[in-house]
């Protein structure tokens, strides 16, 4: 979004309210700069030099979750997401509160696997530290070693069609054996997988603390790497970077990759019933967790339901819906919100009955298990790995991770 479609949004906006129906953080707040109204107001007033970008303004420009949930909702159609994340870089240099924040993303993301190794060497006593001071909310657990370790092309005997997978930072360095178990499942049915080595950050982070500069560039990267591939579909078990593939890269840098796709909209017409037993699942009764960029970014949500139906498991649905409050940097930006919002749900998931919950993200994943403990949160591919390697054995990799 360059400034003056920025403030051709701006000026459409007539304040009607219907951007707060569904906003997560205007619920858990009820005062207008905390819902997406109140937050299009105050870029407007700085956009005309009515309001300074003081530390309590750009601390509720930066309070949007970016779940999403105001996407189709304004009826005069201002891209409120962008919106923000433009405000976001406009007020960059104005934000000194994460100004340290925007230095150890912007190497972690340039230097991804020094950082990784260096983590790995000092989580043990970094971790506990981090935790003891707030800072952390739980302890995070690396893996042994990320999933895109250089092995680039996984091949079948007799190909029935070739696809790529774009890893993620959160799959890739904290949750590998998902990436495993998606390559499990297409190699089951015959695809040929792809995992490029140069695949770089969705560029999300970023634009999440106003670095747009640094998100166009890995856009412009990861565009060029996987438009080159012949591949029937580019997977991603984060819906956050299917989102910004398929429909982000096209505002930020001009074109995006179509072909971006959800595993469950990839798998719905490609898995039958003759690929899948449910009799060796050990969550027979679950319950169903919408994650935001999936349901409302991507307009996704029939199709994970009739995929676990399709398995045979009993999905139990919870009453109502909402956000988990996890929103990468939000959830430790803004705790208590983030805990809130938390605890709603998995109250609600709770009341189901259901023994696990599944869900799409691997950030929903993360915040979660982190509050209910007492219940498995799985990723759909986990489950349908589980249930078609019941019948198909022979060609399971086993996890390394």
């Amino acid at each position: 979004m360059d400034n003056s479609q920025y403030l051709d949004d701006l000026l459409k906006c007539v304040r009607c309210g219907s951007c707060k129906a569904l906003c997560p953080t205007y619920d858990e707040d009820s005062t207008e700069a905390m819902g997406a109204r109140g937050r299009l107001r105050l870029l407007y007033g700085l956009s005309t030099g009515e309001l300074k970008p003081t530390p309590l303004l750009i601390d509720r420009v930066f309070s949007c979750i970016l779940c999403g949930s105001c996407s189709g909702l304004c009826p005069l159609g201002v891209d409120i997401e962008e919106a923000i994340y433009h405000g976001r870089s406009l007020l960059r240099s104005s934000d000194k509160k994460r100004q340290y924040l925007r230095l150890l993303v912007k190497f972690s993301l340039k230097n991804p696997q020094l950082s990784f190794r260096l983590l790995s060497m000092v989580q043990y006593f970094l971790f506990p530290y981090l935790l003891k001071k707030g800072t952390l909310l739980f302890e995070p657990e690396l893996p042994e070693s990320p999933l895109n370790d250089g092995h680039q092309v996984y091949s079948v005997p007799k190909k029935k069609g070739r696809v790529a997978i774009f890893t993620g930072c959160m799959v890739n360095f904290l949750y590998p054996h998902l990436g495993v178990s998606l390559i499990n499942v297409l190699q089951g049915l015959g695809y040929e997988v792809i995992l490029p080595s140069s695949e770089v950050c969705c560029g999300v982070p970023l634009r999440t603390i106003g670095l747009e500069e640094e998100a166009i560039k890995l856009a412009k990267k990861n565009v060029r790497i996987f438009s080159r591939l012949n591949v029937e579909a580019i997977l991603s078990l984060c819906p956050t970077c299917t989102l910004t593939l398929k429909e982000q890269y096209p505002k930020l840098i001009g074109e995006g990759l179509d072909n971006a796709m959800d595993i469950s909209s990839f798998f719905i017409e490609r898995l039958d019933t003759s690929h899948l037993s449910p009799s060796t699942s050990n969550f027979m009764r679950i319950t169903y967790h919408d994650p935001c960029h999936l349901k409302y970014g991507l307009g996704i949500k029939k199709e994970p339901r009739k995929i676990i139906k399709k398995i045979g498991i009993e999905l139990i649905e919870a009453g109502g819906e909402g956000c988990c409050g996890f929103g990468g940097i939000f959830s430790l930006s803004y705790k208590d919100i983030s805990q809130r919002l938390l605890q709603k749900r998995v109250d609600a998931y709770r009341k189901t009955g259901a023994n696990a919950i599944i869900t799409s993200c691997p950030g929903c994943i993360m915040q979660l298990s982190h509050g209910a403990k007492d219940m498995p949160v799985l990723h759909l591919i986990e489950v349908i790995e589980e249930a078609y390697f019941a019948n198909n054995p022979s060609s399971f990799i086993p996890h390394p991770f």
